[in-house]
């Protein structure tokens, strides 16, 4: 409903709770359109395509989060989200899990998809007892290789084949408990692209245990061909930041640092937030286009008050005016820092969400964000 016609149905009937829950709301989530799943549905993205319609990548599945059978799934919607066709398979439910998806449109109109594929089929990996009994987790869907597919029709069929990304190796790779031999990853945070390059996030993983991730930082994939080069064998990729580690907690820092969210500033500065376990979001910025990165610290609010937030998902969207969004669950803080189950207590009291406005700012270092 328009907002003049809220407000003259509100200045046509008494203000009661009965009255105002009859007038529909678009910002209720009962009001929605749902996209269609197979049960569980993970980060539905959306993007516009070039012949007009909306395609939603996700993962999905008829089990829980990390069930076999997790797959990764595309639909289209040409009447702006309110319908939606036949889920297709980017994988199949009956391959190894598939997981995490994450799209990009290239200038020519291609769509790629980026996402976890336990390519090699593997039913276990070593973790640490406790909570593991046997010394082995079955949970498969955070490992394997990092692959894409495309699609040149906006999104109704996908290559028949999978294309690898060779990830560069870290120390965190390199201490786990293969030895690097079998890399643990995914990633949430929404692939981005400017004139000259397209970057792909990725979580590097260090181990499972209480709390499922024992260790994680931040990386960046760039690729600076994908957005000409048509053939998807000479697509070229670089790990950033430079050196042997991704992206951290602060000095004195908890070992989780993941779930990165990246925007492009005005003056071409990253910024990037992400999750962590010690009560805190962490934010740093990069003038080099990914390369370097200011030293982590705890993401405040404009007056300096550190802004609270568990392990759970956060994001920074820039929107059309330039400004920017960022969700969050304003719970959190020392108490979640402190304790010593800290690993799983911060995954609790995900709810209600949050939304901080933000604008760009001045500093002596280059453009920085200044949230509300």
């Amino acid at each position: 409903m328009a907002k003049n016609q809220n407000a003259t149905a509100l200045a046509d009937q008494s203000l009661t709770l009965e009255t105002i829950s009859e007038i529909p709301d678009w910002r209720h989530i009962a009001n929605g359109w749902k996209i269609p799943s197979k049960g569980y549905c993970d980060q539905p993205y959306v993007i516009k395509t070039d012949d007009g319609a909306w395609l939603c990548v996700m993962t999905t599945g008829t089990g829980r989060e990390g069930a076999q059978g997790q797959h990764v799934v595309a639909t289209r919607s040409i009447d702006g989200g309110q319908t939606w066709a036949d889920l297709v398979d980017v994988e199949p439910a009956h391959g190894p899990e598939a997981s995490y998806a994450v799209v990009l449109k290239v200038p020519y109109g291609r769509i790629y998809v980026f996402y976890n594929h336990n390519t090699d089929n593997v039913r276990k990996v070593k973790g640490d007892n406790p909570p593991y009994r046997d010394g082995y987790c079955t949970r498969v869907d955070s490992l394997g290789h990092f692959v894409f597919k495309y699609s040149d029709d906006h999104g109704r069929t996908w290559s028949a084949q999978r294309y690898p990304i060779a990830v560069r190796e870290m120390a965190i790779d390199r201490e786990n408990a293969d030895g690097g031999k079998l890399r643990y990853f995914w990633n949430v945070g929404k692939a981005i692209a400017d004139d000259r390059a397209a970057y792909v996030s990725l979580h590097k993983v260090g181990g499972f245990g209480v709390g499922f991730f024992t260790r994680s930082e931040g990386v960046l994939l760039k690729s600076e061909n994908i957005l000409t080069e048509q053939d998807p064998q000479k697509i070229a990729w670089e790990t950033l930041p430079d050196g042997d580690a991704g992206l951290r907690t602060p000095p004195g820092g908890g070992p989780v640092s993941e779930e990165h969210s990246y925007s492009r500033l005005s003056d071409g500065s990253f910024y990037s937030v992400y999750r962590s376990i010690d009560g805190y979001p962490v934010c740093a910025y990069s003038r080099d286009n990914g390369h370097t990165w200011t030293e982590p610290i705890y993401q405040c609010f404009a007056d300096g008050r550190r802004m609270k937030h568990p392990r759970a998902a956060n994001f920074a969207w820039q929107c059309e005016n330039g400004k920017f969004l960022y969700w969050f669950h304003n719970h959190g803080g020392r108490f979640i820092g402190e304790h010593p189950d800290r690993r799983s207590l911060s995954y609790q009291d995900r709810n209600p969400v949050w939304l901080c406005g933000g604008i760009e700012a001045d500093a002596p270092e280059g453009r920085i964000i200044q949230w509300s």
